[in-house]
């Protein structure tokens, strides 16, 4: 009986059909829209799909990058246990869309890079930037190896589909097409990717409804078990979700993702035009929104299911990150094929996240390192390099998965990865973007003081978890199980981490109540404020920037933001000049074509 606990169906042979079809069919859409497309074989059609993508699909790309496996499985788990809590990332997404759409794309758009960490070196200094691409790549290497590994490992203890099996079928996938697809494979991809995982939320809650009697059945079990209080309003910031840490620490956090972030920044600056990579960031949170919501009422769903007999307590499950692939074996069996969209549903997230990273390390390596040294490069050899580069980068990601292993609950160790990293490298961009005074004595410190502490709390968090006063689990029952199996998890807060480094008899060190229990949501906070502060004051020290002559276009404008575009759209200013200086003209290009502007407005603001 369904929701009373105990073994569930395993993988049906329509099932690895529709999962095997699925995925295949994704990928080679991909595929045929890159060599469809493909005007001629370059480095800058290969790695930014000849700046020519629209708004769109970059939009559904840029969502389906960090929208991975691990939201698929992680975040209904995440609302199973401690609530709605975390669809105030809504607010999150909102704040990050604006920032970086109105600072940082205009700021990259105008400088024609490729790399976002090119910048680094036109406003610090060279070892600043290879500094920084480094941090980028092993973040980046850590966080995909998770991503391939914790959904396939939950899956595989649900399913019975081979772990290592799986793993490198996934990394062989990713690296065919994003060797002999570039960038538009990979965001075609994507798309396809997209719907695939929306597709399998849909199918979870359509039945879950079904089964409960409706969804407002489902809305009220989740009142009744407490997981409707998402406003907690406590300003403590050792407490892991509340009002302050999602909103405030979420959006720094989101922010240090979507703004610098090679993966991202890839994304909207292969647009056509700066309107389109503009509107992508709105139109992805739009599409972050409908998949957090949809996520979320998976949770809730799966709740109103095991409200009486929580798999995990009954030890039909070993991790949290188990229990929506078990509730799917458990409603969806009775449909051959269901079970295989839902699996490739989640297997679709880790796809595009990984190809997405492999295509994004792919053009750091050979944009930071690569090039700057071996000038002479010819088009085709630096288009085999690329490839070359694929197939290495996709064997390195699944070689880390072994590490992401130890590393616990999926979903909260993935965004802690990006908290500690990202934030230094945040405070670094804002250092450059906002402060003429700062330096590259300051940069380099200031990122180096945020990146210790960061790493120091967020190293110390995982060898300490917190305690469930501070994370604030909800309470499940198993007083309607059909019988009690032994619990097989042996840490004392399983929700917390599936794999931690002590047990709960040693003794926990002064700072583990207390430092290390600081919300895994202000890291990145954490970072960039301290990058931010000790950068300026060194800067002082060192003399600040006062011999040197820095070009404007290095520092955010006025005229980047909507309100000072709009007050100021009727100002009659040179079109042509503006261009020609600050904007890199591509061959057969009009100048005026990041500015969203025809030919015929251009002409009557000249007469003017």
């Amino acid at each position: 009986m369904v929701g009373t606990g105990g073994p569930v169906a395993t993988f049906s042979v329509w099932d690895y059909v529709v999962f095997a079809v699925t995925i295949l069919g994704a990928a080679g859409v991909g595929l045929f829209q890159a060599i469809r497309g493909r005007k001629e074989t370059s480095s800058d059609e290969f790695l930014l799909g000849g700046r020519q993508m629209t708004a769109v699909p970059v939009a559904m790309s840029l969502t389906a990058s960090f929208m991975s496996g691990i939201t698929v499985i992680g975040t209904p788990a995440e609302a199973f246990r401690y609530g709605t809590a975390f669809w105030l990332f809504g607010f999150a997404y909102a704040i990050m869309s604006v920032v970086t759409a109105e600072i940082f794309v205009p700021l990259f758009y105008r400088l024609g890079i490729t790399s976002a960490y090119e910048y680094l070196e036109m406003r610090f200094s060279r070892p600043v930037r290879l500094i920084g691409t480094s941090m980028y790549i092993a973040q980046t290497a850590l966080y995909t190896g998770l991503v391939i590994y914790a959904p396939a490992l939950a899956l595989n203890q649900i399913t019975g589909l081979d772990l290592w099996g799986v793993l490198v079928a996934t990394g062989a996938v990713c690296i065919v097409y994003c060797t002999l697809g570039g960038l538009k494979a990979v965001i075609w991809t994507d798309v396809i990717q997209m719907v695939i995982m929306l597709s399998g939320f849909v199918a979870v809650i359509a039945r879950g409804a079904v089964l409960q009697g409706g969804l407002t059945k489902i809305w009220e079990d989740a009142g009744e078990g407490g997981r409707l209080k998402a406003f907690d309003f406590d300003p403590d910031p050792l407490k892991r979700h509340t009002f302050w840490t999602i909103v405030v620490g979420g959006s720094v956090m989101w922010i240090s993702i979507y703004s610098i972030n090679q993966s991202q920044v890839q994304r909207y600056i292969s647009c056509k035009s700066l309107g389109h990579a503009k509107m992508s960031l709105y139109v992805n949170m739009v599409g972050l929104w409908v998949t957090v919501s949809l996520a979320m009422f998976s949770g809730l769903t799966m709740y109103s299911i095991y409200k009486n007999c929580d798999p995990l307590t009954n030890g039909d499950i070993s991790t949290s990150d188990q229990l929506l692939p078990y509730l799917v074996m458990d409603i969806l069996a009775a449909y051959p094929g269901i079970p295989g969209l839902f699996v490739a549903a989640a297997y679709s997230g880790t796809l595009s996240t990984v190809s997405s990273s492999i295509n994004a390390l792919v053009a750091v390596t050979v944009e930071d390192f690569i090039l700057p040294v071996c000038k002479n490069l010819t088009e085709k050899q630096v288009t085999w390099m690329n490839m070359g580069l694929s197939v290495f980068f996709g064997a390195v990601c699944i070689g880390m998965a072994g590490v992401a292993s130890v590393m616990g609950s999926i979903l909260q160790a993935a965004l802690s990865i990006f908290g500690m990293i990202s934030g230094p490298l945040l405070g670094l961009y804002l250092l450059g973007i906002l402060f003429r005074t700062s330096n590259s004595v300051g940069g380099l410190l200031g990122m180096i003081a945020g990146l210790v502490l960061t790493l120091w709390v967020g190293i110390g968090g995982q060898i300490y978890p917190p305690t469930d006063e501070k994370t604030n689990p909800l309470p499940v029952s198993t007083a309607g199980c059909n019988s009690t199996a032994s619990h097989n998890y042996t840490t004392a807060a399983p929700w917390t981490s599936s794999v931690t480094l002590t047990s709960q008899h040693d003794i926990r060190p002064a700072l583990a109540d207390s430092w290390y229990s600081l919300s895994y949501l202000y890291f990145s906070l954490l970072g960039t404020v301290t990058t931010v502060v000790c950068g300026l004051l060194v800067s002082m020290i060192t003399g600040g920037c006062k011999q040197e002559k820095l070009d404007s276009k290095l520092f955010v404008r006025k005229s980047d933001l909507i309100c000072f575009s709009y007050f100021n759209k009727t100002k009659v200013f040179d079109f042509k000049e503006h261009a020609t200086t600050e904007i890199p003209i591509r061959a057969n290009e009009s100048p005026f074509k990041d500015f969203d502007v025809k030919k015929k407005d251009v002409e009557k603001a000249t007469k003017l």
